[in-house]
Protein backbone atom coordinates (compact mmCIF):
# COMPACT_ATOMS: atom_id res chain seq x y z
CA UNK A 1 0.00 0.00 0.00
CA UNK A 2 1.48 3.35 -1.02
CA UNK A 3 2.23 6.13 1.46
CA UNK A 4 -0.21 8.41 -0.36
CA UNK A 5 -2.98 5.83 -0.02
CA UNK A 6 -2.37 5.49 3.70
CA UNK A 7 -2.37 9.25 4.18
CA UNK A 8 -5.91 9.45 2.78
CA UNK A 9 -7.23 7.63 5.84
CA UNK A 10 -7.91 9.83 8.86
CA UNK A 11 -7.50 7.87 12.08
CA UNK A 12 -9.08 9.03 15.33
CA UNK A 13 -7.95 7.86 18.76
CA UNK A 14 -10.33 8.21 21.66
CA UNK A 15 -9.01 7.35 25.11
CA UNK A 16 -11.75 7.90 27.64
CA UNK A 17 -10.81 8.56 31.23
CA UNK A 18 -13.57 6.37 32.57
CA UNK A 19 -12.85 2.79 31.49
CA UNK A 20 -9.94 4.03 29.43
CA UNK A 21 -11.23 1.92 26.59
CA UNK A 22 -9.43 2.36 23.35
CA UNK A 23 -11.57 2.96 20.30
CA UNK A 24 -10.51 3.44 16.72
CA UNK A 25 -12.50 4.81 13.84
CA UNK A 26 -11.56 5.37 10.21
CA UNK A 27 -13.58 8.10 8.55
CA UNK A 28 -13.72 10.58 5.67
CA UNK A 29 -11.73 8.11 3.58
CA UNK A 30 -11.19 8.76 -0.10
CA UNK A 31 -10.92 5.80 -2.45
CA UNK A 32 -8.07 3.60 -1.14
CA UNK A 33 -5.88 1.74 -3.59
CA UNK A 34 -4.41 -1.58 -2.43
CA UNK A 35 -2.60 -4.10 -4.65
CA UNK A 36 -4.04 -2.47 -7.74
CA UNK A 37 -7.65 -2.59 -6.52
CA UNK A 38 -9.74 0.38 -5.44
CA UNK A 39 -11.72 0.27 -2.20
CA UNK A 40 -14.21 3.16 -2.11
CA UNK A 41 -15.88 4.28 1.15
CA UNK A 42 -19.24 2.55 1.45
CA UNK A 43 -21.06 5.79 2.26
CA UNK A 44 -20.57 6.96 -1.37
CA UNK A 45 -22.22 3.86 -2.86
CA UNK A 46 -25.79 2.82 -3.56
CA UNK A 47 -27.09 -0.16 -1.58
CA UNK A 48 -26.70 -2.45 -4.63
CA UNK A 49 -23.16 -1.23 -5.24
CA UNK A 50 -22.42 -1.56 -1.53
CA UNK A 51 -23.53 -5.21 -1.47
CA UNK A 52 -21.39 -5.99 -4.49
CA UNK A 53 -18.37 -4.25 -2.96
CA UNK A 54 -18.89 -6.14 0.30
CA UNK A 55 -18.95 -9.43 -1.59
CA UNK A 56 -16.14 -8.71 -4.01
CA UNK A 57 -13.72 -6.68 -1.94
CA UNK A 58 -14.30 -7.61 1.72
CA UNK A 59 -10.97 -9.42 1.91
CA UNK A 60 -9.07 -6.56 0.39
CA UNK A 61 -10.59 -3.94 2.71
CA UNK A 62 -9.82 -6.13 5.70
CA UNK A 63 -6.24 -6.43 4.51
CA UNK A 64 -6.01 -2.64 4.37
CA UNK A 65 -7.31 -2.42 7.93
CA UNK A 66 -5.02 -5.09 9.31
CA UNK A 67 -1.99 -3.68 7.51
CA UNK A 68 -2.51 -0.33 9.20
CA UNK A 69 -3.64 -0.98 12.76
CA UNK A 70 -2.70 2.24 14.56
CA UNK A 71 -0.79 2.11 17.81
CA UNK A 72 -0.37 4.77 20.49
CA UNK A 73 2.93 6.56 21.02
CA UNK A 74 4.22 6.34 24.59
CA UNK A 75 6.63 8.39 26.68
CA UNK A 76 9.14 8.51 28.22
CA UNK A 77 10.91 5.76 26.28
CA UNK A 78 13.63 5.88 28.92
CA UNK A 79 11.38 3.48 30.86
CA UNK A 80 12.70 0.79 28.50
CA UNK A 81 16.34 1.36 29.51
CA UNK A 82 16.43 -0.38 32.90
CA UNK A 83 17.92 -3.88 32.82
CA UNK A 84 16.25 -4.96 36.06
CA UNK A 85 12.69 -4.31 37.28
CA UNK A 86 12.22 -1.61 39.92
CA UNK A 87 11.67 -3.17 43.35
CA UNK A 88 10.61 -1.80 46.75
CA UNK A 89 11.28 1.86 45.97
CA UNK A 90 8.90 2.80 48.79
CA UNK A 91 8.42 0.94 52.08
CA UNK A 92 5.58 0.88 54.60
CA UNK A 93 7.32 3.35 56.92
CA UNK A 94 7.79 5.88 54.13
CA UNK A 95 5.16 5.30 51.43
CA UNK A 96 4.76 7.46 48.36
CA UNK A 97 1.66 9.66 48.41
CA UNK A 98 -0.20 9.25 45.12
CA UNK A 99 -3.41 10.87 43.92
CA UNK A 100 -6.59 9.20 42.71
CA UNK A 101 -7.33 10.24 39.11
CA UNK A 102 -10.52 8.26 38.52
CA UNK A 103 -12.65 5.42 39.87
CA UNK A 104 -15.04 3.72 37.45
CA UNK A 105 -17.30 0.70 37.83
CA UNK A 106 -16.26 -2.01 35.38
CA UNK A 107 -19.17 -4.44 35.61
CA UNK A 108 -22.83 -4.38 34.65
CA UNK A 109 -25.85 -4.38 36.96
CA UNK A 110 -26.27 -8.17 36.86
CA UNK A 111 -22.74 -8.88 38.05
CA UNK A 112 -22.52 -10.36 41.56
CA UNK A 113 -20.37 -7.81 43.33
CA UNK A 114 -18.67 -4.63 42.21
CA UNK A 115 -15.32 -4.29 40.43
CA UNK A 116 -13.72 -0.89 39.85
CA UNK A 117 -10.96 0.38 37.57
CA UNK A 118 -8.86 2.83 39.56
CA UNK A 119 -6.26 5.15 38.03
CA UNK A 120 -3.61 6.54 40.40
CA UNK A 121 -1.19 9.36 39.59
CA UNK A 122 2.32 8.58 40.87
CA UNK A 123 3.98 11.42 38.99
CA UNK A 124 6.51 9.05 37.43
CA UNK A 125 8.03 8.47 40.88
CA UNK A 126 6.95 4.84 41.39
CA UNK A 127 7.85 3.17 38.08
CA UNK A 128 6.98 -0.49 37.55
CA UNK A 129 7.01 -3.22 34.92
CA UNK A 130 4.08 -5.20 33.56
CA UNK A 131 3.14 -8.01 35.97
CA UNK A 132 4.26 -6.21 39.15
CA UNK A 133 2.13 -5.15 42.12
CA UNK A 134 1.68 -2.04 44.22
CA UNK A 135 1.19 -2.15 47.97
CA UNK A 136 -1.49 0.21 49.27
CA UNK A 137 -2.08 1.37 52.83
CA UNK A 138 -5.64 2.47 53.58
CA UNK A 139 -6.07 5.52 55.84
CA UNK A 140 -6.78 5.08 59.52
CA UNK A 141 -5.23 2.93 62.23
CA UNK A 142 -4.93 -0.80 62.53
CA UNK A 143 -7.65 -2.04 64.96
CA UNK A 144 -5.35 -4.85 66.05
CA UNK A 145 -2.46 -2.42 66.73
CA UNK A 146 -3.88 0.86 68.04
CA UNK A 147 -1.82 3.84 66.90
CA UNK A 148 -0.21 1.88 64.04
CA UNK A 149 -1.23 2.17 60.37
CA UNK A 150 -3.10 -0.56 58.53
CA UNK A 151 -1.13 -3.37 56.96
CA UNK A 152 -0.13 -3.14 53.30
CA UNK A 153 -2.51 -4.71 50.77
CA UNK A 154 -1.05 -5.91 47.47
CA UNK A 155 -2.81 -5.26 44.14
CA UNK A 156 -1.63 -6.42 40.73
CA UNK A 157 -1.17 -3.48 38.38
CA UNK A 158 -3.59 -3.46 35.44
CA UNK A 159 -1.68 -1.10 33.15
CA UNK A 160 1.64 -1.03 31.33
CA UNK A 161 4.56 0.97 32.67
CA UNK A 162 3.23 3.92 30.66
CA UNK A 163 -0.16 3.91 32.39
CA UNK A 164 -3.57 4.57 30.88
CA UNK A 165 -2.49 8.02 29.69
CA UNK A 166 0.66 6.70 27.99
CA UNK A 167 2.91 9.22 29.80
CA UNK A 168 4.52 7.02 32.49
CA UNK A 169 2.83 8.90 35.33
CA UNK A 170 -0.13 6.69 36.31
CA UNK A 171 -0.86 3.13 37.37
CA UNK A 172 -4.23 1.38 37.17
CA UNK A 173 -5.71 -1.19 39.53
CA UNK A 174 -8.62 -3.61 39.08
CA UNK A 175 -10.29 -3.88 42.51
CA UNK A 176 -13.25 -5.94 43.68
CA UNK A 177 -15.15 -4.39 46.56
CA UNK A 178 -14.92 -6.91 49.41
CA UNK A 179 -18.15 -7.21 51.41
CA UNK A 180 -19.07 -9.72 54.10
CA UNK A 181 -22.53 -11.30 54.39
CA UNK A 182 -23.57 -13.18 57.51
CA UNK A 183 -24.18 -16.81 56.44
CA UNK A 184 -27.12 -17.17 58.85
CA UNK A 185 -29.00 -13.94 58.20
CA UNK A 186 -27.75 -13.24 54.68
CA UNK A 187 -27.32 -9.60 55.66
CA UNK A 188 -24.22 -7.54 55.05
CA UNK A 189 -21.99 -6.91 58.06
CA UNK A 190 -20.23 -3.55 57.45
CA UNK A 191 -17.83 -4.17 60.32
CA UNK A 192 -16.22 -7.00 58.36
CA UNK A 193 -15.96 -5.40 54.92
CA UNK A 194 -12.59 -5.12 53.18
CA UNK A 195 -11.00 -1.92 54.45
CA UNK A 196 -8.69 -1.19 51.53
CA UNK A 197 -10.94 -2.33 48.67
CA UNK A 198 -13.85 -0.25 49.96
CA UNK A 199 -11.59 2.76 50.47
CA UNK A 200 -10.40 2.48 46.86
CA UNK A 201 -13.84 1.86 45.34
CA UNK A 202 -15.29 4.81 47.29
CA UNK A 203 -12.38 7.15 46.52
CA UNK A 204 -12.89 10.39 44.59
CA UNK A 205 -10.55 12.14 42.15
CA UNK A 206 -8.00 14.13 44.15
CA UNK A 207 -8.02 11.78 47.15
CA UNK A 208 -4.58 10.75 48.38
CA UNK A 209 -3.36 7.17 48.58
CA UNK A 210 -0.27 5.67 50.24
CA UNK A 211 1.77 3.47 47.87
CA UNK A 212 4.56 0.99 48.59
CA UNK A 213 6.56 -1.10 46.15
CA UNK A 214 6.53 -1.99 43.38
CA UNK A 215 7.01 -5.68 44.11
CA UNK A 216 7.04 -9.01 42.34
CA UNK A 217 9.14 -10.80 39.71
CA UNK A 218 7.11 -13.98 39.19
CA UNK A 219 4.64 -12.46 36.72
CA UNK A 220 7.04 -10.30 34.73
CA UNK A 221 6.42 -10.56 31.00
CA UNK A 222 9.47 -12.27 29.41
CA UNK A 223 10.49 -10.18 26.41
CA UNK A 224 13.68 -11.89 25.27
CA UNK A 225 11.66 -13.60 22.51
CA UNK A 226 9.04 -11.29 20.94
CA UNK A 227 7.61 -14.25 19.00
CA UNK A 228 6.90 -16.39 22.07
CA UNK A 229 3.50 -17.82 23.00
CA UNK A 230 1.86 -16.60 26.21
CA UNK A 231 -1.13 -18.51 27.66
CA UNK A 232 -2.90 -16.41 30.31
CA UNK A 233 -5.50 -17.86 32.68
CA UNK A 234 -7.40 -15.46 34.94
CA UNK A 235 -10.38 -15.49 37.25
CA UNK A 236 -12.04 -12.17 38.08
CA UNK A 237 -9.64 -9.38 39.02
CA UNK A 238 -6.77 -11.75 38.24
CA UNK A 239 -7.13 -10.24 34.77
CA UNK A 240 -5.08 -7.22 35.95
CA UNK A 241 -1.55 -8.20 34.87
CA UNK A 242 -2.81 -9.63 31.58
CA UNK A 243 -4.48 -6.36 30.65
CA UNK A 244 -1.04 -4.78 31.05
CA UNK A 245 0.62 -7.45 28.89
CA UNK A 246 -1.95 -7.11 26.12
CA UNK A 247 -1.82 -3.31 26.00
CA UNK A 248 1.96 -3.57 25.63
CA UNK A 249 1.63 -6.19 22.90
CA UNK A 250 -1.20 -4.70 20.87
CA UNK A 251 -1.98 -1.10 21.84
CA UNK A 252 1.29 0.71 22.44
CA UNK A 253 4.01 1.62 19.97
CA UNK A 254 7.20 0.61 21.79
CA UNK A 255 10.19 0.75 19.39
CA UNK A 256 12.14 -1.91 21.28
CA UNK A 257 9.24 -4.36 21.67
CA UNK A 258 7.47 -5.62 18.56
CA UNK A 259 5.26 -8.55 19.55
CA UNK A 260 4.88 -11.16 16.82
CA UNK A 261 3.93 -14.23 18.84
CA UNK A 262 0.64 -15.60 20.16
CA UNK A 263 -1.24 -14.34 23.24
CA UNK A 264 -4.08 -16.61 24.38
CA UNK A 265 -6.33 -15.36 27.17
CA UNK A 266 -8.77 -17.43 29.23
CA UNK A 267 -11.01 -15.41 31.58
CA UNK A 268 -13.38 -16.96 34.10
CA UNK A 269 -16.18 -14.85 35.61
CA UNK A 270 -19.77 -15.38 36.77
CA UNK A 271 -21.73 -13.96 33.82
CA UNK A 272 -21.58 -11.61 30.83
CA UNK A 273 -22.06 -8.55 33.05
CA UNK A 274 -18.95 -9.57 35.01
CA UNK A 275 -16.58 -9.54 32.02
CA UNK A 276 -13.66 -7.16 32.57
CA UNK A 277 -12.03 -5.07 29.81
CA UNK A 278 -14.03 -7.09 27.29
CA UNK A 279 -14.18 -4.27 24.74
CA UNK A 280 -10.41 -3.89 24.72
CA UNK A 281 -9.87 -7.62 24.25
CA UNK A 282 -12.39 -7.87 21.43
CA UNK A 283 -10.63 -4.99 19.66
CA UNK A 284 -7.36 -6.94 19.75
CA UNK A 285 -9.19 -10.01 18.49
CA UNK A 286 -10.49 -8.04 15.50
CA UNK A 287 -7.21 -6.28 14.74
CA UNK A 288 -4.75 -9.13 15.45
CA UNK A 289 -6.59 -12.40 14.69
CA UNK A 290 -3.32 -14.24 14.00
CA UNK A 291 -1.74 -13.18 17.28
CA UNK A 292 -4.54 -13.16 19.87
CA UNK A 293 -7.09 -15.69 21.09
CA UNK A 294 -9.72 -14.98 23.73
CA UNK A 295 -11.94 -17.50 25.54
CA UNK A 296 -14.33 -16.84 28.42
CA UNK A 297 -15.87 -19.19 30.98
CA UNK A 298 -19.15 -17.84 32.39
CA UNK A 299 -20.04 -20.08 35.35
CA UNK A 300 -23.65 -18.88 35.69
CA UNK A 301 -24.47 -18.82 31.98
CA UNK A 302 -22.55 -21.67 30.35
CA UNK A 303 -22.44 -25.43 30.89
CA UNK A 304 -19.41 -27.67 30.58
CA UNK A 305 -19.47 -30.92 28.60
CA UNK A 306 -20.82 -32.78 31.65
CA UNK A 307 -23.70 -30.35 32.14
CA UNK A 308 -22.16 -28.61 35.16
CA UNK A 309 -21.11 -25.00 35.53
CA UNK A 310 -18.45 -23.77 33.12
CA UNK A 311 -15.26 -22.84 34.95
CA UNK A 312 -11.94 -21.79 33.53
CA UNK A 313 -10.48 -25.29 34.02
CA UNK A 314 -13.25 -26.66 31.78
CA UNK A 315 -12.08 -24.31 29.01
CA UNK A 316 -8.52 -25.49 29.58
CA UNK A 317 -9.65 -29.10 29.20
CA UNK A 318 -11.55 -28.19 26.04
CA UNK A 319 -8.36 -26.88 24.42
CA UNK A 320 -5.94 -29.17 26.28
CA UNK A 321 -4.33 -30.75 23.20
CA UNK A 322 -3.43 -27.34 21.77
CA UNK A 323 -2.27 -26.03 25.15
CA UNK A 324 -0.02 -29.01 25.84
CA UNK A 325 1.51 -28.81 22.36
CA UNK A 326 2.24 -25.10 22.85
CA UNK A 327 3.82 -25.83 26.25
CA UNK A 328 5.98 -28.53 24.65
CA UNK A 329 7.09 -25.89 22.14
CA UNK A 330 8.16 -23.48 24.89
CA UNK A 331 5.03 -21.43 25.63
CA UNK A 332 4.78 -19.49 28.89
CA UNK A 333 1.66 -20.14 30.98
CA UNK A 334 0.36 -17.71 33.63
CA UNK A 335 -2.30 -18.04 36.32
CA UNK A 336 -3.69 -15.12 38.28
CA UNK A 337 -6.73 -14.92 40.55
CA UNK A 338 -8.18 -16.38 43.72
CA UNK A 339 -6.15 -19.12 45.38
CA UNK A 340 -9.14 -21.45 45.07
CA UNK A 341 -8.77 -21.55 41.29
CA UNK A 342 -5.56 -23.59 41.31
CA UNK A 343 -6.63 -27.00 42.71
CA UNK A 344 -9.29 -27.45 40.02
CA UNK A 345 -6.87 -26.32 37.29
CA UNK A 346 -4.09 -28.58 38.58
CA UNK A 347 -6.48 -31.55 38.70
CA UNK A 348 -7.55 -30.88 35.12
CA UNK A 349 -3.97 -30.59 33.86
CA UNK A 350 -2.99 -33.77 35.70
CA UNK A 351 -5.93 -35.66 34.19
CA UNK A 352 -5.06 -34.44 30.70
CA UNK A 353 -1.40 -35.36 31.15
CA UNK A 354 -2.32 -38.88 32.27
CA UNK A 355 -4.62 -39.30 29.27
CA UNK A 356 -1.64 -38.38 27.10
CA UNK A 357 0.54 -40.94 28.88
CA UNK A 358 2.61 -38.27 30.64
CA UNK A 359 3.48 -37.67 34.27
CA UNK A 360 2.07 -34.29 35.30
CA UNK A 361 4.53 -34.00 38.20
CA UNK A 362 7.47 -34.43 35.82
CA UNK A 363 5.98 -32.05 33.27
CA UNK A 364 5.29 -29.40 35.92
CA UNK A 365 8.85 -29.77 37.21
CA UNK A 366 10.19 -29.19 33.69
CA UNK A 367 7.95 -26.17 33.12
CA UNK A 368 9.19 -24.60 36.35
CA UNK A 369 12.80 -25.43 35.52
CA UNK A 370 12.49 -23.75 32.12
CA UNK A 371 10.71 -20.76 33.72
CA UNK A 372 7.55 -21.31 31.66
CA UNK A 373 5.25 -21.56 34.72
CA UNK A 374 4.05 -18.33 36.40
CA UNK A 375 1.50 -18.28 39.25
CA UNK A 376 0.17 -15.41 41.36
CA UNK A 377 -2.86 -16.20 43.51
CA UNK A 378 -4.32 -14.50 46.58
Amino acid sequence: MSHSAVSQVAVSFHVSSDLTSFKRSVFKAQSISFQGTSCAPFSNLSSRQMSKRLRDQHKICMSVQQANVPKVSVTPLGLEDAKEPPLHLYKQKEPYIGTIVSVERLVGNKAPGEVCHIVIDHGGNVPYWEGQSYGLIPPGENPKKPGAPHNVRLYSIASTRYGDYFDGKTASLCVRRALYYDPETGKEDPSKKGICSNFLCDAKPGDKVQITGPSGKIMLLPEDNPNATHIMIATGTGIAPFRGYLRRMFMESVPTYKFGGLAWLFLGVANSDSLLYDEEFKTYLKDYPDHFRYNTALSREQKNKDGGKMYVQDKIQEYSDQIFKLLDDGAHIYFCGLKGMMPGIQDTLKKVAEQRGESWDEKLSQLKKKKQWHVEVY
